[in-house]
């Protein structure tokens, strides 16, 4: 029976209203007598539900707003005010539906994301094209699609060329180029072309299945300031009957007690909160930003020390190999070869730059792995083809006392001044040879550096395994405050926790394995997330979808946004609620006229919210846009 009637509610709304209109009009058309009769059967159908809500809240301990109108309305009825007893509770109801509609036009963002899932996959099996649900596709499958097509699962091109709108991932409009063995992601959709793929995540481990149900439960998160608010409620409820009592006991007037009920309801003090978090969610959900919850925006707001990973955060994460110097009268090739197999064990930039250099020289990576490990910010250390391989930094060769000759040093120096990261490849005890690896910083990194100093940060820093020479290179050009290099991914999270503790609210960007002790060692955690692996997107506080650092800049600038639109609701409906009780006091608000005032100021708050939607951060100033 309740969930009928809450399923029924806008109806039971509808009669309600037209009971009204009816009663109010009906001493004008000679049926006077029906007037009465008609405002209290409105008032009985459209309380119903509110006493319900108010019961299942006592159920639970809780005092609603529920609670304070049927306690009104019930002595609106027995003081047989039937006109306001049924506009308040009209009102009431009228005012939950607009509630409602807004709230779901401020998710409009997640529904649009659900809406773009794909549904069905053209998979190639037993050499058939055979059309199936995007459920029933399974790892290593090869899906076929067409111009105008989406892609139904995460999975690497092997054949054909497409240009593919990637803003359900991303956030960016313009359309990206790929071609083999490209990644592509569920839910993007191919402009023009024709790919084939191997599905490598299927359902819901695909990147698209992730940003929805990270969005959706950052939707459901609270802030620290709607958890306030709520605690809030359930002490001010109580309160106001209690004095409610008082005001009767000292006015003697059931009607101005009566009134003190309804206009003191905190309504827009409870939604203004939530409404702000979940359009400003929304907002960076469209942008490519997802940011988990109400808390990750109190958080970020408050950041005033950012610190970066350099590979694939402040650089592309694109390096390439840009020489390769042999020693011990080793050939190139071979010695690629040997080195590539084995970084095929490791997700490091570098190291998968050393096998798409030698998958580009077409180059046999089938050698035999006894063992391999991983040595976090350091290298690697493999047995392939009965060799012994180390394969890093200089750290790595002293701590596998592999010697280094005064000559080879001075070679890596020189590489590492020019710019290079030197990666020492040593096999069965001796150096043989020296991989000089390049990356370009990011195009959009120092205006979206400018902005965020712009908007409140005080303080950057470069935290980085790679050698000092290419760090110093890369903050210089950033105008970065620190760099320090050469760094274990344990030195990362020490130098985090240094900051911590000084007093400094920091925010931890990276995109790899190792960085994800350090992310979440942060007071925010940010995670690069085209190019990042699934452990520092799922240890992250905010994660950005597009690898662009433009898009920190503008979650920076939302949260602060978010927050402050938070803050100006809390106001509206405090001051509100002063000015709706000053008037009953002094007898200028009534009990209709109070109701619909506090409902407008409910509406208020949410029109204030929603602005967020629309929100976009001024690119190079630290004015903010909220459109």
């Amino acid at each position: 029976m309740t969930r009928l009637i809450n399923q029924y509610r806008n109806q039971i709304m509808t009669i309600a209203g037209v009971l009204i209109v009816l009663g109010l009009l009906a001493p004008r058309i000679g049926y006077a007598s029906y007037r009465d009769p008609a405002l209290i059967m409105a008032t009985l159908i459209a309380v119903v539900p509110i006493a319900i809500r108010a019961f299942q809240a006592l159920r639970m301990k809780a005092f609603s707003i529920e609670l304070l109108v049927t306690i009104a309305v019930t002595g609106a009825l027995y003081i047989h005010e039937y006109t306001e007893s049924s506009i308040v509770t009209f009102l009431f109801l009228f005012g939950a539906y607009l509630e409602a509609r807004t709230l779901e036009k401020t998710r409009s963002s997640l529904k649009k994301l659900i809406d773009m899932a794909p549904q069905e996959a053209d998979v190639i099996r037993d050499g058939e094209t055979l059309t199936i649900p995007v459920e029933e596709v399974v790892i290593g499958d090869r899906i076929i699609i067409r111009s105008g097509g989406k892609v139904p699962v995460d999975g690497s091109i092997i054949s054909g060329k497409a240009s593919l709108n990637e803003a359900a991932i991303t956030g960016e409009s313009v359309p990206a180029s790929k071609g083999p063995e490209d990644k592509v992601y569920s839910g993007t959709i191919v402009d023009t072309g024709y790919l084939e793929i191997i599905a490598e995540k299927v359902g819901d481990d695909t990147t698209f299945a992730k940003i929805i149900e990270l969005v959706e439960e950052a939707q459901e998160s609270k802030s620290k300031t709607q958890k306030f608010l709520d605690k809030f409620a359930n002490y001010y409820t109580p309160s106001v009957v209690v004095l409610a009592i008082v005001v009767f006991g000292l006015t003697g007037n059931l009607h101005v007690a009566i009134t003190f009920l309804v206009v003191a309801c905190p309504g827009a003090l409870v939604i203004g909160a939530p409404v702000s978090t979940v359009a400003g969610i929304g907002n960076g959900a469209k942008n490519g930003v997802l940011l988990k919850g109400g808390e990750v925006m109190d958080r970020l707001s408050k950041v005033d020390t950012i610190v970066f990973d350099k590979t694939g955060t402040l650089t592309k994460g694109k390096p390439e190999v840009t020489d390769i110097k042999t020693f011990l009268n080793v050939e190139t090739d071979k010695l690629l070869g040997l080195v590539a197999a084995a970084e095929t064990i490791s997700e490091h930039h570098l190291g998968q730059t050393i096998v798409r250099e030698a998958n580009q020289r077409n180059l046999n990576l089938d050698g035999e792995i006894l063992s391999g490990e991983v040595i976090k910010g350091n290298g690697i250390r493999a047995q392939v083809d009965g060799r012994a391989l180390a394969i890093g930094n200089r750290m790595l060769m002293d701590s596998e006392n592999v010697q280094v000759s005064d000559e080879i040093a001075a070679y890596a120096v020189q590489r590492e001044k020019a710019g290079n990261t030197a990666i020492f490849a040593a096999v069965d005890g001796q150096i043989a040879g020296i991989f000089s690896i390049a990356d370009q910083i990011r195009e959009d990194a120092p205006q979206a550096l400018a902005d965020l100093r712009k908007n409140g940060i005080k303080k950057m820093v470069m935290l980085t395994g790679d050698n000092k020479h290419t760090a110093e290179l890369v903050a210089n050009v950033l105008g970065l405050d620190e760099f320090h290099a050469e760094l274990l991914p344990e030195n990362k999270v020490e130098y985090v926790k240094k900051l911590k503790t000084a007093g400094h609210v920091v925010a931890m960007a990276g995109d790899g394995i190792n960085d994800a002790p350090a992310i979440a060692t942060a007071d925010i955690g940010l995670a690069m997330g085209e190019g990042g692996t699934d452990v520092s997107m799922e240890t992250a506080d905010v994660v950005l979808m597009a690898d662009k650092l433009m898009q920190f800049s503008h979650a920076y600038a939302l949260a602060k946004a978010t927050v402050l639109n938070m803050k100006q609701n809390t106001f509206i409906a405090v001051a509100v609620v002063f000015i709706l009780l000053a008037g009953v006091l002094a007898d200028r608000v009534h009990l209709a006229s109070g109701m619909f005032i506090h409902e407008a100021s409910i509406l208020v708050v949410i029109l204030n919210a929603m602005r967020l939607i629309g929100f976009k951060s001024n690119p190079g100033s630290a004015e903010t846009d909220l459109g």
